[in-house]
């Protein structure tokens, strides 16, 4: 049976790595190579397939994610908006969408978050068709004191779960791409405050782990996972989409290129789109992509 599944994309957050460049604009709608972050995990979900999604953000960028984004129905989407009023956590994204979340399962992903790789649909595939639990994805990093640190036993089993610890028991981080079962609504109601005052999303996880319902899935040496949250990791990814488009001649996050292949929208649909960016190369690839095949 297919899982009715629902996303959600966090982008809000005051920025303040990022000063001043984001003193008066969201860093999510600051530009990594040659589209908006924000288009990137959107791009993710609709890639594992998910066309129902809510962005939060907070009062005064939210009218320019729907002024950007619009209904999302040029690529086949139904997007939701809703205000975070203050960042209060990664886990305060389920409070805030629990009436969009309704009876379904879902998929959080953070906005600066970036995935690539070639199987990117079917790494997601068993998260996606998982109906109770939940599936999280560990990535071997140099600094994973930087973030939330899963460690294994030796048959690869989660032992615990930490946030940016002091010392970190591996160097496997967990990204910022999360799928749940619809418990994670009631579950997130649970949560007390760190000692940071956020509602940790590293705290969901250790709850679905003592349940005995937590799925870590490795991220292995042909995916690519970059956060973008100061400006030299933000200078990095601009580089790598940069370098390896520029090297394929194929691009990275192309929103109206997944929801073609996907079949969301047909070819009379997608030329519309690319009609009034013709002048530039993102909308002559998009033209491109009516005569040629690509595998």
């Amino acid at each position: 049976m297919k899982i009715k599944r629902k996303g959600l994309i966090l982008a809000g957050g005051s920025g303040t790595r990022l000063h001043p460049a984001t003193h008066v604009v969201s860093k999510q709608l600051l530009p990594v190579y040659d589209k908006p972050m924000v288009y990137y995990p959107l791009s993710t979900l609709m890639l594992a397939g998910i066309r129902d999604i809510l962005i939060i953000s907070t009062p005064q960028d939210l009218p320019r994610y729907e002024q950007l984004l619009g209904t999302g129905e040029q690529w086949g989407l139904n997007l939701n908006y809703a205000l975070q009023p203050s960042p209060d956590g990664l886990a305060q994204a389920y409070i805030i969408g629990e009436s969009f979340i309704g009876n379904d399962s879902s998929a959080l992903i953070l906005g600066d978050n970036i995935f690539y790789g070639h199987d990117m649909p079917q790494l997601f595939n068993n998260a996606m068709q998982q109906q109770n639990g939940a599936t999280i994805f560990a990535y071997h990093v140099h600094d994973p004191e930087r973030y939330g640190v899963v460690e294994f036993d030796n048959q690869g089993k989660t032992l615990s779960i930490e946030e940016k610890p002091t010392q970190p028991k591996s160097n496997y981080a967990v990204t910022g791409l999360y799928f749940y079962d619809n418990n994670a609504v009631h579950l997130a109601r649970d949560i007390k405050p760190s000692q940071r005052g956020e509602l940790e999303i590293t705290d969901l996880n250790r709850l679905y782990m003592e349940q005995g319902l937590l799925q870590v899935e490795i991220m292995g040496r042909g995916h690519t996972w970059l956060d973008t949250g100061t400006h030299e990791s933000l200078l990095d990814a601009g580089m790598f989409v940069s370098t390896v488009q520029r090297r394929q001649g194929l691009k990275i996050a192309c929103l109206e290129e997944i929801a073609y292949r996907n079949d969301w929208i047909n070819a009379e649909q997608l030329e519309k789109l690319a009609t009034p960016l013709a002048k530039n190369d993102y909308g002559r690839y998009l033209l491109d992509l009516l005569k040629e095949k690509v595998f």
